[in-house]
C-alpha cells in the first residue's frame, strides 16, 4: 500500500484529498539462481588435458645447454667417464590445461572450445559426481572455437539448448565452469549485447558475467535454464575478468558440431571476393543512400564471383534473399552455405540493383592452406634481413611480370610479423623499397641490406591491378 505525504509548515500532513495517489512503481528483486544450478550443473564438466613432452637429453644429468658451453670451449666434462653417453630422452606426460564443457547428448558427445583441446595427447573429462573418462576428439573448428569429444558413457544428463533469437540486452544469464580449476564455480551477469564482431565468422554475445581461464568452453545459460552460448574469450588488459566477456551463440556452435560430428570437420561456403566497408561519401556518390552492404575491392580470376559477374566497385546488398547490413555479415552467410549450392546475390551498380546466379565454391581446410604455404615456402628465399621484417619473397616470372604490366619486382610467398602487420601478404609484388626501385631478387636483397632496421620501411607493393604503400616497423 503506497501513502503519499507532503510536507507542511508545522510537519507532515496528508496530501489533499483531490490528489490522486500514483501506482507504485514496479520492484524487481534479484534472481534466485539456486534452482538454475541443480538443473543444469550436473551437465557441466571439466577438461583437463596433458600432452608428451620429450625431455632433452643428457650426461649424468647434466643440461644439453651445459654440455655445449663444455664442447664449445674445449673444457672436458667433468665427474663423467668417457665411455658414458648421453641418456636416451623418455616422453614425459605433463599438465597442459584445464578447461570446462558441457554435454550435448546422453551417449557421451561433449562441447568445448577449440583452444580447450588444441595440442592435446590426452583429454580427461571429469563429471560432477567425480567420474572420470579419458575423451575422444571427435573435431574440433578453429575459426569459430568449438570443440567436440566423445567419452564412452551413457545415461548422461544433456543441457537444453535455447533460441539465440529470443536473448535481449539486460536479460539474465549464468556461467559454470572451472576457472583456475575451480570446478563447478557459478557466476551470473546480464547480456551486455549481441551481434558483437569480433571475428568473420561469430557475431559473439557479450555478457559482464566473469569469466576467467578455466571458464572457456563452459555453457551460458539463460534463466529458463537453457544453454545460448559457448564462453570462450574476455577483453583483459591484465588476463585476468575486467567486465566484459564473449560467448560464441549457440546455434552457431550447434551447427558446426554437427558437421564436426558427421565429417570431423567444418566445410565452408566462399565466392572469392575481397571486400569492404562502404563509405559514407561513397554511398552518396554512387546514389546508393546509405551505407549497408559490402563493397567489391577486387574479384579473384576463376572465382565463382567472376564466373558470376561480380566487379569490382560493386555493392552487394543482398545474398540468398538476406538483407547484408554491414561488410561483416557477408562472410558469415557465404560461410554458412553448403560449398556446390546455388544462389542469388543482389548488386548495386552504377544506379541499379541486379540480380545474380552463383554457385558457392569450398574454403580450403587449414591444412591445405598451410601445406601451400610451406611449398611456397620453400621456393621463396628469406635472408636474415628479410626474415627480421618477416618477409619471404621470389623472382617474378616473366609472364607475372607481363600480367601485371611492370618492369619487375618480387613476389611474396610468405608474411609474417612485421610485413603482416603492415599489410603485406602472399602473392604481392613490392616493386620499390625503401625509395628504391626493384626489379629482382638481387636488387631486393641488396636495398635490404642497407636499410636501417632502427627505422620504418616504406614499400611500394602491387596487388592485383592495385598498387599502394605499407610502412614495416622491423622488430627489435
Amino acid at each position: 500500500m503506497a501513502i503519499a505525504l507532503a510536507m507542511g509548515g508545522a510537519g507532515l500532513v496528508a496530501a489533499p484529498a483531490s490528489v490522486q495517489a500514483q501506482p507504485a512503481a514496479v520492484v524487481r528483486g534479484l534472481p534466485d539462481f539456486t534452482e538454475l544450478v541443480e538443473q543444469v550443473g550436473p551437465s557441466v564438466v571439466n577438461i583437463r588435458t596433458t600432452e608428451k613432452v620429450t625431455a632433452r637429453p643428457s650426461i649424468g644429468g647434466m643440461d644439453e645447454d651445459m654440455l655445449e658451453f663444455f664442447r664449445r670451449f674445449g673444457v672436458p666434462v667433468p665427474n663423467i667417464p668417457r665411455q658414458q653417453g648421453p641418456q636416451r630422452p623418455q616422453p614425459e606426460e605433463q599438465p597442459r590445461g584445464v578447461g570446462s564443457g558441457f554435454i550435448l547428448s546422453p551417449d557421451g558427445y561433449v562441447m568445448t572450445n577449440a583452444h580447450v583441446v588444441e595440442g592435446a595427447d590426452e583429454v580427461i573429462v571429469t563429471l560432477t559426481d567425480k567420474r572420470e573418462f579419458k575423451a575422444k576428439i571427435i573435431g574440433s573448428d578453429k575459426r569459430t572455437d568449438v570443440a567436440v569429444v566423445k567419452i564412452d558413457a551413457t545415461g548422461l544428463p544433456a543441457v537444453k539448448v535455447g533460441d539465440v533469437g529470443r536473448l535481449k540486452a539486460g536479460e539474465w544469464v549464468m556461467a559454470i565452469g572451472s576457472p583456475f580449476g575451480l570446478e563447478n564455480t557459478v557466476t551470473a551477469g546480464i547480456v551486455s549485447a549481441k551481434q558483437r564482431d569480433t571475428g568473420d565468422y561469430l557475431p559473439f554475445i557479450q555478457t559482464d558475467v566473469a569469466i576467467n581461464p578455466g571458464n572457456s568452453g563452459g555453457p551460458l545459460i539463460n534463466m529458463r535454464g537453457e544453454v545460448v552460448g559457448i564462453n570462450s574469450q574476455i577483453y583483459s588488459r591484465s588476463g585476468g575478468f575486467m567486465g566484459i566477456s564473449f560467448a560464441i551463440p549457440i546455434d552457431e556452435a550447434m551447427r558446426v558440431s554437427e558437421q564436426l560430428r558427421v565429417s570431423g570437420r567444418v566445410s565452408r561456403g566462399r565466392i572469392g571476393v575481397q571486400i569492404g566497408s562502404v563509405p559514407k561519401d561513397v554511398a552518396e556518390s554512387i546514389g546508393l543512400g546509405k551505407t549497408d552492404g559490402a563493397l567489391v575491392r577486387g574479384v579473384e580470376t576463376g572465382s565463382p564471383a567472376e564466373k558470376a559477374g561480380i566487379e569490382a566497385g560493386d555493392v552487394i546488398t543482398r545474398y540468398d534473399g538476406k538483407a547484408v547490413e554491414k561488410v561483416s555479415d557477408l562472410p558469415r552467410l557465404v560461410g554458412n552455405t553448403k560449398p556446390g549450392t546455388k544462389t542469388h546475390i543482389t548488386v548495386f551498380r552504377r544506379g541499379a540493383l541486379r540480380d545474380l546466379s552463383i554457385t558457392i565454391a569450398e574454403v580450403e581446410p587449414d591444412e591445405k592452406v598451410a601445406a601451400k604455404a610451406a611449398e611456397a615456402e620453400g621456393k621463396g628465399k628469406s635472408s636474415t634481413a628479410a626474415q627480421q621484417i618477416g618477409l619471404v619473397v621470389a623472382d617474378l616470372t616473366a609472364a607475372q611480370a607481363k600480367e601485371l604490366k611492370v618492369k619487375g619486382g618480387v613476389r611474396v610467398v610468405s608474411a609474417n610479423d612485421a610485413a603482416a602487420r603492415a599489410g603485406l601478404r602472399a602473392d604481392d609484388v613490392i616493386v620499390a623499397l625503401a625509395n628504391t626501385e626493384v626489379r629482382n631478387l638481387k636488387d631486393f636483397e641488396a636495398v635490404l641490406a642497407k636499410a636501417d632496421m632502427g627505422k620504418p620501411i616504406n614499400v611500394l607493393f602491387r596487388r592485383g591491378e592495385w598498387a599502394q604503400y605499407a610502412l614495416i616497423r622491423p622488430n627489435r
